[in-house]
C-alpha cells in the first residue's frame, strides 16, 4: 500500500515532542516524521505536512488544522486531539465527542484513509491514575466517531509495551525516543505498509527498590507536575508562540 499525501494533526503526541532531533523543525522529529520517511520510499511524489503544535486543546486543532488539511486533499491523515482536554479539571466528554466527530466527518469527506487514536491507559502512573475513568469513557467515544466515520482505530490503550518506563520522557506524558520509534512501526504495521524500522530492544529493565520509586515520583511531582500545574492556572501553554513544523505539504528531506 502507498499513500502520495499524508498530513498529520494534532498536539505534541504528533509533533514530537519527546523525541528530539536538533537537526529538524522545532528541534523534534516524533513518530510521524517517521512514518512519512517509510511511506516516502514507496513513492516518488510523496509530500508530507505536519500540522501539529504541543499543549492544543482538540477546539483550536480545528480551528487552526483543520481547513488547511483538507485544503491538501490528502489520501492518508493521522489525527490524535482531545487529549490535553482530558487533563483539564472541568470537561464535558459528551460536547467534546460532538467537535472531534463534526471535525472527522469533514476529514472523511476528503476521501482520505484517517487514523485516530484512543489515550493511553496511564492508571500505573502516580496521578494519572485518577483520570483513568474519564480515558476509558474518551475512548469508547471516540472510538463511536471513527466506526461512523470508516476511520481507523490506532488503539493506544492496548500497548502494553508503553508500561515500561523507558518508552516515556522523564515527565511520563511524552513518550520518550524508543516509544516514537514504537509507535512508527504500530502505524505502518496497520497500515500493511513494508518498512525499515526495526523493533525496539531494551536490556533488562533496572529493579528499584520501593524507597527508590518513591523518590523518583517525587522527582516527577516536584520538577514536572507542579510546573505544569503552575502553567495551566497561569493560561499559559507550552505551545504559546510555537509554529507547525511541516506546515505545507512537501517532499520527505530528513
Amino acid at each position: 500500500m502507498s499513500f502520495e499525501r499524508y498530513v498529520a494533526l494534532g498536539d505534541s503526541f504528533t509533533e514530537g515532542v519527546g523525541d528530539p532531533d536538533p537537526s529538524r523543525p522545532n528541534g523534534l522529529r516524533g513518530w510521524a516524521d517517521l512514518v512519512a520517511g517509510e511511506l516516502a520510499r514507496h513513492s516518488e511524489n510523496f509530500a508530507y505536512a505536519n500540522l501539529a503544535i504541543r499543549g492544543r486543546l482538540l477546539r483550536p486543532i480545528i480551528d487552526e488544522q483543520l481547513e488547511t488539511a483538507v485544503a491538501m486533499r490528502p489520501d492518508l491523515v493521522t489525527i490524535y486531539a482531545g487529549g490535553n482536554n482530558l487533563m483539564r479539571p472541568k470537561l464535558d466528554l459528551d460536547a467534546l465527542a460532538a467537535e472531534y466527530d463534526e471535525a472527522i466527518g469533514k476529514l472523511a469527506a476528503t476521501g482520505a484513509r484517517i487514523l485516530m487514536w484512543t489515550a493511553y491507559d496511564g492508571s500505573w502512573a502516580p496521578v494519572f491514575g485518577l483520570l483513568r475513568g474519564r480515558w476509558a469513557v474518551y475512548n469508547e467515544l471516540v472510538r463511536e466517531i471513527a466506526d461512523r466515520h470508516g476511520a481507523t482505530i490506532v488503539d493506544f490503550w492496548r500497548f502494553d509495551e508503553y508500561r515500561d518506563l523507558r518508552m516515556w520522557d522523564f515527565d511520563r506524558l511524552h513518550m520518550s525516543a524508543a516509544g516514537h520509534h514504537n509507535m512508527a512501526i504500530r502505524v505502518l504495521d496497520l497500515l500493511g505498509v513494508e518498512h525499515g524500522l526495526g523493533p525496539v530492544e531494551f536490556d533488562e529493565a533496572p529493579v528499584l527498590t520501593r524507597a527508590q520509586e518513591r523518590a523518583a515520583d517525587r522527582a516527577w511531582m516536584r520538577e514536572f507536575l507542579v510546573p505544569w500545574m503552575g502553567r495551566r492556572l497561569r493560561g499559559v501553554s507550552s505551545g504559546d508562540g510555537v509554529t507547525p513544523k511541516y506546515p505545507e505539504l512537501g517532499p520527505v528531506r530528513f
